[in-house]
């Protein structure tokens, strides 16, 4: 470690190569299929059709909020309501038929009328584009050099459920974030690291969007660690501060910047404290590292 001098004490300051050996020791320590059955990603792995996976996938993911457990039982509450066929469920779906199927299915906010118009829509939008892959890789940029492609991918897939049918009620918004609406799309992110990075974890199914795109999903336990680490100066929980942070991560490893969700969620939500040696005046922002 390098020791800077601070008014009349010394910090001893990590180097960028300890501070990302650091953050791979985490990941390797959280980064287990231990992981999987206390996470609502264990849901999708309890399938082996992939298709399936990627349904009951996404409804996981943006019902993932709140205490894990009760998030858990309200998905297996939803794939016993589906006929453990989420794929064939929502693929073919008709609301005059299949409407009773998700009647006084609730979670939080999400309530029964936001599940028939999401099934409902996400039906519709599996028949124009072929798979939930296609939804979201169909609206990446053209250009191969756009540093961000996930936004809008992220915003083609919200907007086209949201707009698919006419008659969608404005209040499904709150459930398909937005980039250009400054979320930080912490849901779907999420999402496509499921769906796109290899395990022991994730699914690692897709291949029309590569684990360099991805951005590091971003919610209140992550960026609290990120702040900790001087990863992250802004304030709010947005899709700038999402671009930081995983500008940041590509630096540490520009192939997989994802990966590092593994080193910042698990120890934030389960309030284990990072090593004081990376941390407050220790930190090693990543305006000091060295440039390639």
């Amino acid at each position: 470690m390098l020791r800077i001098p601070l008014k009349n004490n010394h910090v001893l300051v990590p180097s960028f190569e300890e501070l990302r050996s650091y953050l791979d020791a985490l990941v390797e320590r959280y980064e287990e299929p231990s992981f999987i059955a206390e996470d609502p990603l264990g849901i999708p792995h309890g399938f082996d059709d992939p298709r399936d996976q990627a349904v009951i996938g996404l409804y996981a993911a943006l019902l993932a909020w709140g205490r894990r457990t009760t998030v858990i039982n309200k998905m297996e509450a939803l794939c016993e309501r589906m006929n453990y066929r989420p794929h064939a469920f929502v693929a073919d779906f008709d609301p005059a038929r299949d409407a009773d199927a998700l009647d006084g299915f609730k979670h939080r906010t999400f309530q029964p009328v936001d599940a028939l118009w999401f099934t409902r829509n996400l039906s519709d939008a599996i028949d124009r584009h072929g798979s939930i892959e296609n939804i979201f890789a169909d609206h990446l940029p053209d250009d191969p050099a756009h540093p961000y492609p996930m936004g809008p991918a992220i915003q083609g897939f919200s907007t086209t459920l949201l707009r698919i049918n006419p008659g969608t009620p404005q209040r499904l918004r709150k459930h398909l974030a937005r980039p250009e609406a400054k979320s930080a799309c912490k849901r779907l992110n999420m999402y496509l690291r499921w769906m796109v990075r290899p395990g022991p974890v994730d699914l690692g199914m897709w291949t029309r969007i590569r684990p360099e795109q991805l951005m590091v999903p971003l919610d209140v336990h992550v960026g609290r660690q990120a702040r900790a680490l001087g990863f992250i100066e802004r304030k709010s929980n947005d899709w700038k501060a999402v671009r930081i942070l995983t500008d940041a991560c590509r630096r540490l490893c520009p192939d997989d910047p994802a990966r590092y969700d593994f080193a910042f969620f698990p120890p934030g939500a389960q309030d284990e404290p990072l090593d004081d040696a990376f941390t407050g005046d220790s930190a090693v922002p990543p305006s000091s590292w060295p440039t390639a």
